[in-house]
């Protein structure tokens, strides 16, 4: 058991973020203190130390911080003057931030159906979904997988479009050696506490390596305004508040580490699985043959409607799960107006029905991962056994 753990020793959380922080803890309050002491809650010098750090680990030129991952995308669009008559490409199968940022600024959602394998947006169906309104796509890389963005990159290329990615689940992923963020015109970075680099609240970084698109985005996001009280475009306050880059700056440092734990965790689960004779019976995540997956979740599919059974088996052993996410968007009510012909978003639907995401945080021990594949173990066999 993790010297860390914090919580209840006979269960297996989903995560331990107090337990996470807590080696970190004293270095965490000093840089908080400094934060105090220089009275410096905005602007300060840790949110541009940040911001070079996310710059460096991504390979963009620019990292800008923002409030959240949400205002990240939003602040993108806005930056690439996207609006009423734009037509934006997105999956289905996100989370909600994604999209709503589309629809607040009164652009057309184009949905587009998902990789069943990745979990991300179908390059294919992308190109077929290209109109003369297009103006942007944003691929997300899902669950810390990235996208096919050499694939994606082409097909912007070709239509002359816009591509923002979200890796608000991504920080540190790669893709042919380039990091998730450096290959869009801008990536969305979240610091949620549940993040693989989570804070102690809301917080965001948009990268790019365009240098005029960098000033657009750090002006969009201080009320348009600039130099002070002069406003050249309608902006929004989204900064990344001083406190936030402290504690951000004292984690990032151990991010590598924590990353290379998930990894191992991934390939382990792959290991005990295969040795419980599970493999026909779920179906696993696949690592990237292209690139560095980051494992911010590890994403099983059960197929045959018996996802939320196993979900009910699970927490009676104190087993914590979790489902990312069980109603795609364009099944959302307040996505009902969006065109979206039927049957053409099927593996998001099949993936919300079919997912559901098992522990994976870097303090997991292997007897806990052990207790997590025996209770799914348990779980087909009595299955099988009242088949029988």
């Amino acid at each position: 058991m993790s010297h860390n753990r914090t919580i209840d020793p006979e269960s297996v959380p989903l995560l331990d973020i107090v337990g996470n922080n807590r080696p970190l803890h004293d270095e965490m309050l000093d840089a908080i203190r400094d934060v105090f002491e220089s009275g410096r809650f905005l602007h300060g010098p840790a949110v541009t130390e940040l911001e070079n750090a996310v710059a460096e680990l991504t390979g963009a030129k620019f990292a800008i911080g923002c409030a959240s991952g949400s205002d990240a995308v939003l602040l993108s669009l806005m930056a690439l003057s996207i609006g009423a008559g734009d037509e934006v490409i997105v999956p289905s199968f996100t989370f909600f931030a994604t999209v709503s940022a589309v629809e607040r600024l009164g652009a057309k959602i184009v949905f587009v159906d998902i990789d069943p394998t990745t979990f991300n947006i179908d390059p294919e169906k992308v190109k077929a979904a290209i109109t003369p309104k297009t103006k942007a796509i944003i691929p997300v890389h899902l669950f810390g997988r990235a996208a096919d963005m050499t694939e994606l990159h082409r097909v912007a290329d070709e239509a002359g479009i816009r591509v923002i990615e979200d890796a608000a689940q991504a920080i540190g992923a790669t893709h042919r050696e380039r990091g998730a963020g450096a290959w869009g015109d801008i990536g969305c970075f979240s610091f949620y506490p549940t993040k693989n680099l989570g804070g102690c609240g809301d917080g965001g970084m948009l990268t790019t390596s365009d240098g005029e698109l960098a000033e657009r985005l750090r002006l969009f996001a201080a009320h348009g305004m600039s130099p002070r009280y002069v406003h050249r475009v309608v902006g929004i306050a989204s900064r990344l508040d001083t406190l936030q880059a402290a504690a951000l700056c004292v984690k990032i440092k151990h991010l590598a580490h924590w990353t290379e734990s998930r990894r191992e965790n991934a390939s382990r689960y792959h290991e005990l699985f295969a040795d419980a004779g599970l493999t026909n019976d779920i179906t696993l995540p696949t690592d990237d043959p292209a690139g560095k997956h980051i494992w911010n979740q590890f994403t099983i599919r059960v197929p045959d409607s018996r996802r939320d059974t196993l979900r009910v088996h699970l927490s009676e052993q104190r087993i914590a799960s979790e489902v990312y996410y069980p109603i795609p968007l364009h099944q959302q009510e307040c996505f009902q107006h969006v065109d979206c012909a039927p049957g053409s978003l099927t593996e998001s639907e099949r993936a919300s029905e079919e997912v559901i995401s098992l522990p994976i945080f870097p303090d997991l021990t292997i007897g806990e991962q052990r207790r997590v594949v025996d209770g799914i173990a348990s779980f087909f066999a009595a299955c099988k056994a009242s088949a029988a």
